[in-house]
Protein backbone atom coordinates (compact mmCIF):
# COMPACT_ATOMS: atom_id res chain seq x y z
CA UNK A 1 0.00 0.00 0.00
CA UNK A 2 1.03 3.58 -0.45
CA UNK A 3 0.22 6.79 1.33
CA UNK A 4 -2.14 7.58 -1.55
CA UNK A 5 -4.21 4.53 -0.56
CA UNK A 6 -5.01 5.98 2.87
CA UNK A 7 -8.35 7.81 3.04
CA UNK A 8 -7.99 11.56 2.57
CA UNK A 9 -7.11 13.26 5.84
CA UNK A 10 -6.20 10.01 7.59
CA UNK A 11 -2.55 9.37 8.37
CA UNK A 12 -1.46 5.94 7.19
CA UNK A 13 -0.74 3.51 9.97
CA UNK A 14 2.79 2.71 11.09
CA UNK A 15 1.92 -1.02 11.24
CA UNK A 16 3.09 -3.05 8.24
CA UNK A 17 3.70 -6.57 7.01
CA UNK A 18 6.46 -7.90 4.79
CA UNK A 19 6.62 -11.37 3.28
CA UNK A 20 9.36 -13.27 1.49
CA UNK A 21 7.66 -15.92 -0.64
CA UNK A 22 9.97 -18.89 -1.17
CA UNK A 23 10.19 -21.30 -4.12
CA UNK A 24 13.05 -23.53 -5.30
CA UNK A 25 15.65 -21.86 -3.04
CA UNK A 26 14.60 -18.38 -4.17
CA UNK A 27 12.72 -15.44 -2.68
CA UNK A 28 10.16 -13.43 -4.64
CA UNK A 29 11.49 -9.89 -4.40
CA UNK A 30 10.33 -6.53 -5.66
CA UNK A 31 12.78 -4.00 -7.08
CA UNK A 32 11.19 -0.69 -5.99
CA UNK A 33 11.62 1.48 -9.08
CA UNK A 34 8.15 2.75 -10.06
CA UNK A 35 6.84 4.87 -7.18
CA UNK A 36 7.73 8.57 -6.76
CA UNK A 37 9.16 9.78 -3.43
CA UNK A 38 9.69 6.19 -2.26
CA UNK A 39 11.90 5.74 0.81
CA UNK A 40 12.73 2.31 -0.67
CA UNK A 41 13.53 3.61 -4.17
CA UNK A 42 15.91 1.25 -6.00
CA UNK A 43 15.97 -1.16 -3.03
CA UNK A 44 14.93 -4.81 -3.22
CA UNK A 45 12.22 -5.82 -0.74
CA UNK A 46 9.62 -8.48 -0.15
CA UNK A 47 5.86 -8.15 -0.62
CA UNK A 48 3.81 -6.19 1.89
CA UNK A 49 2.41 -2.91 3.04
CA UNK A 50 0.45 -0.95 5.60
CA UNK A 51 -2.44 -2.24 7.68
CA UNK A 52 -5.92 -1.01 6.87
CA UNK A 53 -8.23 -0.11 9.79
CA UNK A 54 -9.07 -3.06 12.07
CA UNK A 55 -6.91 -5.56 10.16
CA UNK A 56 -4.89 -8.24 11.90
CA UNK A 57 -1.30 -8.83 10.75
CA UNK A 58 -2.44 -11.96 8.91
CA UNK A 59 -5.30 -10.18 7.15
CA UNK A 60 -2.92 -7.42 6.04
CA UNK A 61 -0.38 -9.98 4.84
CA UNK A 62 -2.90 -11.95 2.79
CA UNK A 63 -4.47 -8.82 1.28
CA UNK A 64 -1.16 -7.19 0.37
CA UNK A 65 0.24 -10.36 -1.22
CA UNK A 66 -2.94 -10.81 -3.29
CA UNK A 67 -3.03 -7.13 -4.34
CA UNK A 68 0.62 -6.93 -5.32
CA UNK A 69 1.25 -10.39 -6.81
CA UNK A 70 -2.10 -12.02 -7.57
CA UNK A 71 -1.07 -14.94 -5.33
CA UNK A 72 -2.97 -16.46 -2.41
CA UNK A 73 -0.81 -17.79 0.42
CA UNK A 74 -1.61 -21.33 1.59
CA UNK A 75 1.20 -21.62 4.16
CA UNK A 76 3.01 -18.77 5.89
CA UNK A 77 4.87 -18.23 9.14
CA UNK A 78 5.63 -15.22 11.33
CA UNK A 79 9.41 -14.88 11.55
CA UNK A 80 9.92 -11.63 13.41
CA UNK A 81 8.70 -8.24 14.52
CA UNK A 82 10.92 -5.40 13.35
CA UNK A 83 10.86 -1.89 14.82
CA UNK A 84 12.26 0.62 12.30
CA UNK A 85 13.19 4.02 13.72
CA UNK A 86 14.58 6.96 11.78
CA UNK A 87 15.11 10.68 11.81
CA UNK A 88 13.42 10.73 8.34
CA UNK A 89 10.15 8.84 8.90
CA UNK A 90 7.78 7.78 11.67
CA UNK A 91 8.60 4.63 13.62
CA UNK A 92 7.29 1.56 11.81
CA UNK A 93 6.40 -1.79 13.34
CA UNK A 94 6.68 -4.55 10.76
CA UNK A 95 5.49 -8.15 11.01
CA UNK A 96 7.94 -10.24 8.97
CA UNK A 97 6.74 -13.46 7.34
CA UNK A 98 7.92 -16.19 5.01
CA UNK A 99 5.58 -18.25 2.84
CA UNK A 100 6.22 -21.62 1.25
CA UNK A 101 2.98 -22.58 -0.47
CA UNK A 102 0.71 -20.46 -2.61
CA UNK A 103 -1.62 -20.57 -5.57
CA UNK A 104 -3.16 -18.14 -8.03
CA UNK A 105 -2.23 -16.25 -11.15
CA UNK A 106 1.04 -14.42 -10.61
CA UNK A 107 0.87 -10.91 -12.08
CA UNK A 108 4.35 -11.38 -13.52
CA UNK A 109 7.56 -9.46 -13.47
CA UNK A 110 6.07 -6.02 -14.22
CA UNK A 111 2.58 -6.42 -12.76
CA UNK A 112 2.86 -4.17 -9.67
CA UNK A 113 2.64 -0.37 -9.57
CA UNK A 114 5.48 -0.11 -7.04
CA UNK A 115 8.18 -2.13 -8.75
CA UNK A 116 9.20 -5.19 -10.73
CA UNK A 117 9.31 -8.75 -9.41
CA UNK A 118 12.06 -11.31 -9.67
CA UNK A 119 12.76 -14.71 -8.13
CA UNK A 120 16.17 -14.17 -6.49
CA UNK A 121 18.36 -17.06 -5.27
CA UNK A 122 18.61 -16.75 -1.49
CA UNK A 123 22.42 -16.60 -1.57
CA UNK A 124 22.27 -13.60 -3.98
CA UNK A 125 20.07 -11.42 -1.76
CA UNK A 126 23.03 -9.93 0.14
CA UNK A 127 24.59 -8.57 -3.06
CA UNK A 128 21.46 -6.60 -4.00
CA UNK A 129 20.86 -3.01 -2.91
CA UNK A 130 18.98 -3.70 0.34
CA UNK A 131 18.87 -1.85 3.65
CA UNK A 132 21.70 -2.74 6.04
CA UNK A 133 19.16 -3.86 8.63
CA UNK A 134 17.53 -6.20 6.10
CA UNK A 135 20.80 -8.16 5.95
CA UNK A 136 20.43 -8.76 9.69
CA UNK A 137 16.90 -10.15 9.46
CA UNK A 138 17.79 -12.29 6.43
CA UNK A 139 20.56 -13.91 8.51
CA UNK A 140 18.14 -14.38 11.41
CA UNK A 141 15.62 -16.07 9.10
CA UNK A 142 18.39 -18.45 7.96
CA UNK A 143 19.68 -19.22 11.46
CA UNK A 144 16.65 -19.16 13.75
CA UNK A 145 13.40 -21.10 13.84
CA UNK A 146 11.97 -18.96 16.64
CA UNK A 147 10.28 -15.58 16.22
CA UNK A 148 12.61 -12.67 16.96
CA UNK A 149 12.22 -9.00 17.82
CA UNK A 150 14.63 -6.64 16.08
CA UNK A 151 15.01 -2.89 16.57
CA UNK A 152 16.77 -1.01 13.77
CA UNK A 153 17.44 2.74 14.11
CA UNK A 154 18.66 4.82 11.18
CA UNK A 155 20.07 8.31 10.88
CA UNK A 156 19.58 9.16 7.24
CA UNK A 157 20.34 5.92 5.43
CA UNK A 158 22.92 4.81 8.03
CA UNK A 159 22.07 2.07 10.52
CA UNK A 160 23.19 3.39 13.91
CA UNK A 161 21.51 1.02 16.37
CA UNK A 162 20.49 -2.62 16.25
CA UNK A 163 18.90 -4.51 19.13
CA UNK A 164 17.90 -8.19 19.00
CA UNK A 165 15.40 -9.49 21.54
CA UNK A 166 16.15 -6.54 23.84
CA UNK A 167 19.96 -6.85 23.67
CA UNK A 168 22.29 -4.62 21.61
CA UNK A 169 23.97 -6.33 18.64
CA UNK A 170 27.63 -5.66 17.98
Amino acid sequence: MTAAAAPKGRKKTNLTTLCYIEKDGKYLMMHRVKKEHDINHDKWVGVGGHFEPDETPEECLLREVKEETGLVLDDFRLRGIITFMSDKWQTEYMFLYTAHRFHGDFVGRDGCREGTFEWVPKQDVYSLPIWEGDKIFFRLMEERASVFSLKLRYVGDTLVEKVLDGRPLA
